[in-house]
Protein backbone atom coordinates (compact mmCIF):
# COMPACT_ATOMS: atom_id res chain seq x y z
CA UNK A 1 0.00 0.00 0.00
CA UNK A 2 1.19 3.29 -0.66
CA UNK A 3 1.58 6.35 1.01
CA UNK A 4 -1.14 8.66 0.00
CA UNK A 5 -3.16 5.57 0.10
CA UNK A 6 -2.04 5.10 3.96
CA UNK A 7 -2.75 8.76 4.75
CA UNK A 8 -6.25 8.89 3.66
CA UNK A 9 -7.15 5.26 5.25
CA UNK A 10 -8.02 4.81 8.69
CA UNK A 11 -5.67 4.70 11.59
CA UNK A 12 -5.49 1.11 12.40
CA UNK A 13 -4.47 0.69 8.60
CA UNK A 14 -1.74 2.87 9.32
CA UNK A 15 -0.70 1.51 12.36
CA UNK A 16 -0.17 -1.98 10.22
CA UNK A 17 1.45 -0.45 7.91
CA UNK A 18 4.09 1.67 9.57
CA UNK A 19 6.78 -0.09 11.18
CA UNK A 20 10.26 0.79 12.72
CA UNK A 21 10.03 3.64 15.20
CA UNK A 22 7.70 6.67 16.17
CA UNK A 23 5.60 8.24 13.17
CA UNK A 24 4.93 11.80 13.04
CA UNK A 25 1.59 13.14 14.21
CA UNK A 26 -1.06 13.62 11.65
CA UNK A 27 -3.91 15.96 11.58
CA UNK A 28 -6.47 15.66 9.00
CA UNK A 29 -9.82 17.51 7.50
CA UNK A 30 -12.15 15.22 5.31
CA UNK A 31 -14.65 15.60 2.69
CA UNK A 32 -14.90 18.75 3.00
CA UNK A 33 -17.54 20.12 0.27
CA UNK A 34 -17.54 23.05 -1.04
CA UNK A 35 -19.83 24.62 -3.90
CA UNK A 36 -17.00 26.39 -6.41
CA UNK A 37 -17.01 27.36 -10.09
CA UNK A 38 -13.77 26.02 -11.41
CA UNK A 39 -12.61 23.70 -14.50
CA UNK A 40 -11.15 24.10 -18.10
CA UNK A 41 -14.15 23.23 -20.01
CA UNK A 42 -16.60 25.53 -21.35
CA UNK A 43 -19.11 23.89 -19.95
CA UNK A 44 -17.74 24.61 -16.37
CA UNK A 45 -17.96 28.32 -16.61
CA UNK A 46 -20.67 29.96 -15.16
CA UNK A 47 -21.72 26.83 -13.20
CA UNK A 48 -20.99 25.65 -9.37
CA UNK A 49 -20.37 21.88 -8.54
CA UNK A 50 -19.70 20.28 -5.76
CA UNK A 51 -15.50 20.48 -4.71
CA UNK A 52 -14.29 17.68 -2.15
CA UNK A 53 -11.27 18.10 0.14
CA UNK A 54 -9.45 15.08 2.14
CA UNK A 55 -6.04 16.90 3.81
CA UNK A 56 -3.72 14.99 5.89
CA UNK A 57 -0.88 17.33 7.57
CA UNK A 58 1.74 15.53 9.07
CA UNK A 59 3.00 17.83 12.12
CA UNK A 60 6.78 18.20 14.13
CA UNK A 61 5.86 17.33 17.92
CA UNK A 62 4.98 19.89 20.10
CA UNK A 63 3.99 19.84 24.33
CA UNK A 64 0.69 21.10 23.40
CA UNK A 65 -1.08 18.02 24.25
CA UNK A 66 0.89 18.05 27.40
CA UNK A 67 -0.04 21.81 28.37
CA UNK A 68 -3.55 21.76 26.47
CA UNK A 69 -1.97 24.80 24.74
CA UNK A 70 -3.85 25.50 21.20
CA UNK A 71 -1.32 28.23 20.32
CA UNK A 72 1.23 25.50 19.87
CA UNK A 73 -0.36 23.29 17.31
CA UNK A 74 -1.22 23.90 14.14
CA UNK A 75 -4.95 24.00 13.94
CA UNK A 76 -7.68 22.47 11.60
CA UNK A 77 -8.53 25.97 10.65
CA UNK A 78 -5.52 26.26 9.13
CA UNK A 79 -6.31 23.82 6.82
CA UNK A 80 -9.92 25.05 6.13
CA UNK A 81 -8.59 28.18 5.74
CA UNK A 82 -5.93 27.49 3.05
CA UNK A 83 -8.89 25.66 1.32
CA UNK A 84 -11.24 28.86 1.45
CA UNK A 85 -8.46 31.59 0.79
CA UNK A 86 -7.05 29.76 -2.66
CA UNK A 87 -10.97 29.32 -3.86
CA UNK A 88 -11.59 32.99 -3.16
CA UNK A 89 -8.46 34.49 -4.90
CA UNK A 90 -9.23 33.34 -8.23
CA UNK A 91 -10.95 31.29 -10.56
CA UNK A 92 -9.08 28.16 -11.53
CA UNK A 93 -9.11 26.03 -14.42
CA UNK A 94 -7.14 23.10 -12.95
CA UNK A 95 -7.51 20.92 -9.74
CA UNK A 96 -4.04 20.76 -9.34
CA UNK A 97 -3.31 24.10 -9.67
CA UNK A 98 -5.55 24.62 -6.29
CA UNK A 99 -4.11 21.27 -5.16
CA UNK A 100 -0.55 22.92 -5.22
CA UNK A 101 -1.39 26.20 -3.83
CA UNK A 102 -3.13 24.79 -0.72
CA UNK A 103 -0.37 22.42 0.06
CA UNK A 104 2.18 25.32 -0.54
CA UNK A 105 -0.07 27.58 1.65
CA UNK A 106 -0.46 24.90 4.50
CA UNK A 107 3.00 23.88 4.48
CA UNK A 108 4.00 27.73 5.17
CA UNK A 109 2.94 27.13 8.67
CA UNK A 110 6.09 26.25 10.97
CA UNK A 111 4.55 22.44 12.24
CA UNK A 112 3.58 20.99 8.75
CA UNK A 113 5.94 18.62 7.41
CA UNK A 114 4.12 16.88 5.09
CA UNK A 115 0.81 17.66 3.49
CA UNK A 116 -1.39 14.87 1.53
CA UNK A 117 -4.35 16.68 -0.61
CA UNK A 118 -6.78 14.85 -2.57
CA UNK A 119 -9.71 17.03 -4.46
CA UNK A 120 -12.76 15.66 -6.28
CA UNK A 121 -15.22 16.77 -8.59
CA UNK A 122 -18.35 15.12 -7.27
CA UNK A 123 -20.93 16.45 -9.97
CA UNK A 124 -18.89 15.45 -13.17
CA UNK A 125 -19.43 11.80 -13.39
CA UNK A 126 -21.58 9.49 -11.27
CA UNK A 127 -19.11 8.98 -9.66
CA UNK A 128 -15.90 10.95 -8.47
CA UNK A 129 -12.77 12.31 -10.54
CA UNK A 130 -9.88 14.29 -8.89
CA UNK A 131 -5.98 14.41 -8.11
CA UNK A 132 -3.95 13.97 -5.10
CA UNK A 133 -0.79 15.27 -4.30
CA UNK A 134 1.88 14.38 -1.84
CA UNK A 135 4.22 18.11 -0.57
CA UNK A 136 6.82 18.51 1.84
CA UNK A 137 8.75 21.31 2.97
CA UNK A 138 11.77 20.30 0.81
CA UNK A 139 9.96 20.37 -2.50
CA UNK A 140 10.87 23.35 -4.65
CA UNK A 141 7.52 23.51 -5.45
CA UNK A 142 6.37 25.23 -2.36
CA UNK A 143 9.14 28.16 -2.77
CA UNK A 144 6.47 30.31 -4.22
CA UNK A 145 2.85 30.52 -2.94
CA UNK A 146 -0.32 33.09 -4.18
CA UNK A 147 -0.52 34.01 -0.56
CA UNK A 148 3.25 35.97 -0.84
CA UNK A 149 2.33 36.89 -3.93
CA UNK A 150 -0.96 38.87 -3.07
CA UNK A 151 1.23 40.51 -0.08
CA UNK A 152 4.04 41.71 -2.48
CA UNK A 153 1.43 42.97 -4.40
CA UNK A 154 -0.36 45.42 -2.03
CA UNK A 155 2.86 46.57 -0.65
CA UNK A 156 3.84 48.11 -3.96
CA UNK A 157 1.29 50.36 -4.74
CA UNK A 158 0.39 50.49 -8.18
CA UNK A 159 -0.65 52.95 -10.36
CA UNK A 160 -3.58 52.27 -12.37
CA UNK A 161 -4.17 54.75 -15.48
CA UNK A 162 -6.96 55.14 -17.74
CA UNK A 163 -5.85 55.88 -21.71
CA UNK A 164 -8.40 56.72 -23.99
CA UNK A 165 -8.87 55.98 -27.19
CA UNK A 166 -8.01 59.83 -28.42
CA UNK A 167 -4.16 59.54 -26.45
CA UNK A 168 -3.91 56.09 -28.30
CA UNK A 169 -3.90 57.99 -31.44
CA UNK A 170 -2.68 61.59 -30.76
CA UNK A 171 0.60 62.97 -31.08
CA UNK A 172 0.84 63.45 -27.47
CA UNK A 173 1.03 59.52 -26.67
CA UNK A 174 4.67 59.34 -26.43
CA UNK A 175 4.91 62.44 -23.45
CA UNK A 176 2.17 60.74 -21.56
CA UNK A 177 4.11 57.35 -21.75
CA UNK A 178 7.40 59.31 -20.46
CA UNK A 179 5.45 60.75 -17.97
CA UNK A 180 4.07 57.08 -17.00
CA UNK A 181 7.64 56.22 -16.87
CA UNK A 182 9.02 58.26 -14.39
CA UNK A 183 6.31 57.44 -12.18
CA UNK A 184 7.35 55.81 -8.97
CA UNK A 185 5.10 52.94 -8.31
CA UNK A 186 4.64 50.37 -11.02
CA UNK A 187 1.82 51.01 -13.36
CA UNK A 188 -0.62 49.46 -15.13
CA UNK A 189 -2.41 51.09 -18.31
CA UNK A 190 -5.84 50.21 -18.88
CA UNK A 191 -8.15 50.45 -22.00
CA UNK A 192 -11.03 51.22 -24.11
CA UNK A 193 -12.32 48.98 -26.75
CA UNK A 194 -10.61 49.10 -30.16
CA UNK A 195 -13.89 49.56 -31.92
CA UNK A 196 -16.82 52.16 -31.43
CA UNK A 197 -19.25 49.69 -32.61
CA UNK A 198 -19.14 45.92 -31.61
CA UNK A 199 -20.66 43.21 -32.98
CA UNK A 200 -23.68 41.47 -31.43
CA UNK A 201 -24.38 38.56 -30.14
CA UNK A 202 -27.46 36.22 -28.77
CA UNK A 203 -25.91 35.10 -25.28
CA UNK A 204 -24.83 37.94 -23.02
CA UNK A 205 -21.91 35.71 -22.03
CA UNK A 206 -20.30 36.19 -25.62
CA UNK A 207 -20.93 39.76 -25.92
CA UNK A 208 -18.86 40.06 -22.43
CA UNK A 209 -16.11 38.47 -24.51
CA UNK A 210 -16.40 40.12 -27.46
CA UNK A 211 -16.03 43.06 -25.35
CA UNK A 212 -13.05 42.03 -23.79
CA UNK A 213 -11.43 40.98 -26.69
CA UNK A 214 -12.26 44.12 -28.45
CA UNK A 215 -10.16 46.22 -25.39
CA UNK A 216 -7.36 43.43 -25.97
CA UNK A 217 -6.95 44.39 -29.48
CA UNK A 218 -6.69 47.75 -28.13
CA UNK A 219 -3.55 46.78 -26.04
CA UNK A 220 -2.09 45.03 -28.95
CA UNK A 221 -2.52 48.58 -30.80
CA UNK A 222 -0.71 50.57 -27.77
CA UNK A 223 2.11 47.54 -27.86
CA UNK A 224 2.81 47.93 -31.13
CA UNK A 225 3.13 51.65 -30.91
CA UNK A 226 5.49 51.51 -28.18
CA UNK A 227 8.02 49.00 -27.04
CA UNK A 228 8.15 49.91 -23.49
CA UNK A 229 4.40 49.03 -23.35
CA UNK A 230 3.76 44.92 -22.49
CA UNK A 231 0.49 43.30 -22.65
CA UNK A 232 0.41 41.29 -19.66
CA UNK A 233 -3.18 38.65 -18.62
CA UNK A 234 -2.34 37.02 -15.61
CA UNK A 235 -1.87 37.79 -12.03
CA UNK A 236 1.67 35.86 -12.12
CA UNK A 237 2.47 38.42 -15.19
CA UNK A 238 1.37 41.38 -13.32
CA UNK A 239 3.52 39.85 -10.33
CA UNK A 240 6.40 39.49 -12.22
CA UNK A 241 6.00 43.30 -14.31
CA UNK A 242 4.86 45.20 -10.81
CA UNK A 243 8.42 43.62 -9.24
CA UNK A 244 11.01 44.46 -12.36
CA UNK A 245 9.39 48.27 -13.22
CA UNK A 246 7.60 46.54 -16.28
CA UNK A 247 4.99 48.88 -17.37
CA UNK A 248 2.46 46.94 -18.08
CA UNK A 249 -0.90 47.30 -20.35
CA UNK A 250 -3.77 45.20 -19.17
CA UNK A 251 -5.62 42.22 -21.06
CA UNK A 252 -8.57 41.54 -19.02
CA UNK A 253 -10.12 38.81 -20.33
CA UNK A 254 -8.70 36.27 -18.37
CA UNK A 255 -8.52 37.87 -15.00
CA UNK A 256 -12.53 39.10 -15.13
CA UNK A 257 -13.64 35.58 -16.41
CA UNK A 258 -11.48 34.02 -13.74
CA UNK A 259 -12.89 36.21 -10.72
CA UNK A 260 -14.55 34.73 -8.01
CA UNK A 261 -16.04 38.41 -7.30
CA UNK A 262 -16.42 39.45 -11.39
CA UNK A 263 -17.44 43.11 -12.08
CA UNK A 264 -20.62 43.44 -13.26
CA UNK A 265 -21.56 41.74 -16.86
CA UNK A 266 -22.62 45.22 -17.63
CA UNK A 267 -19.04 47.40 -16.59
CA UNK A 268 -18.11 49.53 -19.23
CA UNK A 269 -14.18 49.80 -19.82
CA UNK A 270 -13.43 52.72 -17.03
CA UNK A 271 -15.53 50.58 -14.50
CA UNK A 272 -13.42 47.32 -15.12
CA UNK A 273 -10.31 50.04 -14.83
CA UNK A 274 -11.60 50.54 -11.39
CA UNK A 275 -13.08 46.96 -10.57
CA UNK A 276 -8.85 45.86 -11.26
CA UNK A 277 -7.51 49.07 -8.59
CA UNK A 278 -9.46 47.94 -6.41
CA UNK A 279 -8.32 44.39 -6.96
CA UNK A 280 -4.93 44.91 -7.07
CA UNK A 281 -5.58 47.47 -3.59
CA UNK A 282 -4.56 50.63 -5.65
CA UNK A 283 -6.14 53.98 -3.95
CA UNK A 284 -7.61 55.56 -7.47
CA UNK A 285 -7.72 55.34 -11.45
CA UNK A 286 -6.00 58.13 -13.19
CA UNK A 287 -7.74 58.95 -16.29
CA UNK A 288 -5.20 60.48 -18.83
CA UNK A 289 -6.41 63.65 -21.18
CA UNK A 290 -10.20 63.90 -19.87
CA UNK A 291 -12.98 62.06 -18.75
CA UNK A 292 -16.02 61.97 -16.86
CA UNK A 293 -15.65 62.39 -12.87
CA UNK A 294 -16.27 59.16 -10.90
CA UNK A 295 -15.62 57.90 -7.78
CA UNK A 296 -11.60 57.35 -6.61
CA UNK A 297 -10.71 58.35 -10.21
CA UNK A 298 -8.13 61.58 -10.79
CA UNK A 299 -8.32 63.36 -14.05
CA UNK A 300 -5.08 64.65 -15.58
CA UNK A 301 -5.23 67.03 -18.10
CA UNK A 302 -1.32 66.82 -19.03
CA UNK A 303 1.64 64.65 -18.74
CA UNK A 304 3.73 66.70 -16.22
CA UNK A 305 0.88 66.96 -13.76
CA UNK A 306 0.78 63.09 -13.57
CA UNK A 307 3.44 63.08 -11.04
Amino acid sequence: MNETAIAFDHLEVRAKTEKNGLQLDRIAVRDYTKDVEIGAFQLERGVRQRIKFNIVVEVSSTDAAKTDDVDQILSYDTITEAVDYQLHVERLNLLETLAERIASQILSHIQAVRVFVRIEKMDRIPGSLGVEIVRTHTDEKNITSNENFDQNILTLNPLVVFLSNDLIHSKELNLWLDAISQYESPTIICLEASLSVLPKSDSPSANRRIELLAIEQNAWVLAGKDSRCVVVETRTELDWAMKNGQMSVWAPSKMVLDAVNKPSSTAKPLDLAAWFASEFSADHVTVLGSGPFRDKMRIVSQPNLLN
